[in-house]
């Protein structure tokens, strides 16, 4: 992807998180150990739920999906501000902002296709247990993930195309840790209100085409387990959708905020950016495997295993 000619500068600084010293070093070694939790984590999540046969589901093969998609998600942009935090001065160059914009949305556009693919997962078994088999099929998981995958992609391409035609004429400093569209569309020298309005569209699109399965399937769930009569019953049904419930919660209401509010450069712009991109990739696998009694025996299992082999 190659800039147009008249495009004069090559690269942008960052502004980052700090540019104290001392709370650079605090913030680095805060960071690197959510970093380090974070791969560990979902790497265990993937073993376990690979060499455990009790987690062959549906269930646990998109939460297999969903540990990848993390640590994807967070090797975009942590390793880079790990980085920034020990460097004086805070560069990426053009072509590696605009590649760093495209990693960023397909990975978080996946993960949002993904969880709305969990929570039809939910209503299935939920609502419609004995059919949970035909509807969830390995052959249509499959399917669901491939689909994500590509409209994932086919979105992260038409969002940085919208990048590649700007003009980055003066303005060079990026009021943030990491580059993301709402942050260099006012650096740009281009009339940038179609590209806006472009990025809004996509971004209300893909947000409300995956929020709004969450939503109706919940609703439903909702609905079914209050039907149940028994008090165990319920507690039973809400408990293997609770996790998920906490994880979409995390991950839609800082990625909207951060993508529909008015771009401010202020703390809650680094908030919302590092909840859904650091925070939220380290939470899921201690969400999962806290509130979950079978992730939980699958992680006793296989670290009982291990622990054989070694002795």
């Amino acid at each position: 992807m190659a800039l147009r000619n008249h495009s004069t500068i090559a690269e942008f600084i960052l502004t980052g998180l700090s540019d104290n010293p001392h709370i650079q070093a605090l913030l680095f070694v805060l960071f690197l150990v959510i970093y380090l939790l974070t791969v560990m984590g979902n790497l265990t999540m993937l073993l376990v739920i690979r060499t455990d046969s009790h987690l062959h589901t549906p269930m646990y093969f998109f939460l297999s999906n969903l540990s990848f998609l993390d640590l994807c998600f967070s090797s975009v942009t942590v390793p880079k501000l790990l980085k920034d935090l020990l460097s004086e001065k805070k560069t990426i160059s053009v072509e590696g902002c605009l590649t760093q914009v495209f990693f960023v949305f397909i990975t978080a556009g996946t993960e949002a296709f993904l969880l709305s693919m969990m929570a039809y997962d939910r209503y299935a078994a939920i609502c419609h247990p004995l059919l949970y088999g035909q509807l969830m099929s390995t052959q249509l998981c499959v399917k669901l993930i491939l689909a994500s995958w590509g409209l994932a992609s086919l979105n992260s391409v038409v969002i940085v195309l919208l990048a590649v035609n700007l003009d980055f004429c003066e303005a060079q400093t990026i009021h943030h840790y990491t580059c993301e569209l709402p942050s260099l569309f006012p650096l740009s020298c281009s009339d940038v209100s179609i590209n806006i309005d472009i990025l809004i569209c996509s971004i209300l699109l893909h947000g409300l085409g995956t929020f709004l399965p969450v939503f109706f399937s919940y609703v439903r769930i909702v609905s079914t387990i209050l039907s149940i009569s028994s008090t165990t019953g319920r507690s039973k049904a809400f408990s293997t959708c609770s996790s998920h419930l906490i994880a979409v919660i995390l991950f839609f209401g800082s990625g909207l905020i951060r993508y529909l509010m008015p771009t401010s450069g202020s703390s809650l712009d680094l908030l919302s950016s590092l909840q859904y991109s650091a925070v939220t990739p380290m939470l899921n696998p201690l969400i999962y495997s806290l509130k979950n009694m079978e992730v939980k025996a699958a992680v006793k299992r296989t670290l009982g295993k291990y622990l054989q082999y070694f002795k």
